[in-house]
């Protein structure tokens, strides 16, 4: 990790206004529905009926973050957001990026037979929904003592970008301590409410669900069925009250029915019926006598090869797909936030970016910008970028600034450092199965210190941050054919900030690392 550039921080607790901190956390996140279903750490023999819920792994106080750095990264959303759905509707070159991968990866060759099902029979929908997160750390080059930070892409998630509903959460509990006086009088004047930036996520995302329910237009079934919403999820989701914010929001302020359905259950309680419009219809299985035809698809479940346990959990998949149904993600969105993609945006002199946003008036400064925000990132095939890459990855000492990254979505999937050479000698030195990893420069953000609450136990020490920004955008595809389409509706949607002790690799927060935190913005 690079040195710290903030502020002495957090400020220091006695006992009993540590205690009077922790107290209202707890009951502020029940109260709130700053909430997770409990992990391991409650026997199941306790909780029989799965009935609990518990704080979510939480930070005491919100983090420093270099408010120029925050602001760049909202700034840029709209342009990655634009970025990502011109290449979802160019299937021609994603065809070429696949093609790379398909050999390797059976999951990817599995997304791709989809799309090509569909395309063979027609796509029916023309319009898809993204719900993005684009993903940073803070960067400080450490051999420039006066460089200013920066930030980094860490990823772009094209599929259940999760946390939209905790982050607004953690933001409002952070500013209710400050306003309450549960932060200790020595936290100003780093803490105040102008260094509290609100988060709009939760109305921001359901308004871009909201806005993708209305473009699907009346019932296509005779006689015409009563419309809604349909959340894709796991069974037993611990993540439940994040999604529950956004299916709520849409309940309560728009109106708008919503089911959650999970992924193994689909071809259960959905079909198509014979019908060139191709309409899904959900038949709830409390009230089978009153079908509904799915407007929209919304995907928290499917991005995982775990998943997709039998060819029956593929048929769901392509089952969905062809249907008239709005996605988020179509499985084109889904093949485009693989990490393949993003190392191909970021190559050096990559023609890529100005493909993909030459048409926008503002091209130019956002090709830029984006291009900025890249670390280095190669593939570890047979190209001269390759081949660098390859030295690198099999040298224990070169290989200790980097990690390696699978074609995945979800936490826990990436080695790190001189872990890498032994990791590919465990794939047999087999060249062909490593192209479907690519090979990413480590991002080493300075660090601060704060406190965290997790699975019950809390624990101080230094920490780095994972700034994600959400983006909303709505096209139009252009019936397939490439280069066409446009972009109907694109807006930044929120923040999140996740952090985690400074000693692990991973910052995912589901999958068991991390803190759902807020940002405390500096000027440094």
């Amino acid at each position: 990790m690079a040195a710290s550039i903030y502020p002495e921080y957090p400020p220091a607790t006695t006992t009993e206004q540590h205690e009077f901190l922790l107290s209202n956390i707890k009951d502020w996140s029940i109260l709130k529905g700053l909430t997770i279903r409990p992990p391991t750490f409650v026997p199941r023999e306790i909780d029989p009926s799965g009935s609990i819920a518990v704080t979510a792994p939480v930070t005491l106080f919100p983090s420093l973050f270099p408010r120029s750095c925050f602001d760049e990264a909202r700034a840029i959303q709209r342009a990655y957001n634009e970025l990502y759905a011109a290449i979802a509707r160019d299937p021609g070159w994603l065809r070429e990026i696949v093609e790379k991968l398909i050999e390797v990866d059976d999951f990817i060759a599995n997304l791709w037979n989809v799309h090509l099902e569909v395309e063979e029979e027609g796509y029916v929908q023309d319009l898809s929904l993204g719900l993005f997160r684009s993903d940073y750390m803070v960067h400080k080059d450490p051999q420039d003592l006066t460089a200013k930070p920066t930030i980094k892409q860490v990823e772009f998630n094209t599929i259940a970008s999760s946390f939209g509903g905790l982050s607004t959460k953690v933001s409002q509990l952070h500013s209710y301590l400050h306003s309450t006086s549960a932060y200790p009088p020595t936290s100003s004047p780093l803490i105040a409410t102008s260094c509290l930036p609100q988060n709009p996520s939760i109305d921001s995302l359901t308004r871009g669900l909201s806005t993708a329910h209305r473009a699907y237009g009346p019932s296509k079934s005779t006689p015409p069925l009563p419309l809604c919403v349909l959340f894709i999820v796991q069974p037993s989701d611990a993540n439940i009250f994040d999604q529950l914010h956004l299916s709520a929001t849409l309940q309560t302020d728009y109106h708008i029915q919503t089911f959650r359905l999970p992924f193994p259950n689909i071809l259960d309680h959905t079909s198509i019926p014979p019908s060139p419009h191709r309409a899904l219809l959900y038949t709830p299985p409390n009230s089978p006598e009153t079908p509904y035809e799915v407007t929209l698809l919304y995907f928290r479940a499917g991005y995982s090869p775990a998943e997709y346990t039998s060819p029956t959990s593929w048929r769901a998949r392509l089952h969905l797909e062809r249907s008239a149904a709005i996605k988020c993600p179509s499985i084109l969105t889904h093949l485009a936030g693989s990490k393949k993609i993003q190392q191909e945006l970021a190559t050096p002199s990559s023609p890529h970016l100005t493909r993909f946003l030459s048409s926008s008036a503002t091209s130019s400064p956002s090709i830029d910008r984006i291009r900025s925000t890249f670390a280095a990132i190669y593939p570890l095939d047979s190209s001269p970028a390759g081949e660098h890459a390859v030295a690198i990855a099999t040298d224990e000492t070169k290989s200790e600034n980097y990690v390696l990254k699978p074609q995945r979505e979800g936490g826990g999937n990436n080695i790190y450092g001189s872990r890498i050479p032994g990791f590919l000698k465990e794939l047999g030195y087999d060249q062909r199965k490593w192209r479907g990893h690519i090979l990413m420069e480590m991002i080493k953000p300075p660090t601060t210190r704060n406190t965290i609450l997790r699975n019950g136990k809390v624990k101080t020490g230094e920490v780095v941050g994972e700034l994600g920004i959400y983006g909303v955008c709505l096209w139009r595809c252009g019936e397939g054919t490439e280069g066409k389409g446009e972009v109907l509706e694109n807006w930044e949607a929120g923040f999140l900030l996740r952090t985690k002790g400074r000693e692990s690799e991973e910052g995912g927060v589901a999958a068991g690392f991390g803190a759902v935190d807020s940002p405390c913005l500096v000027d440094l």
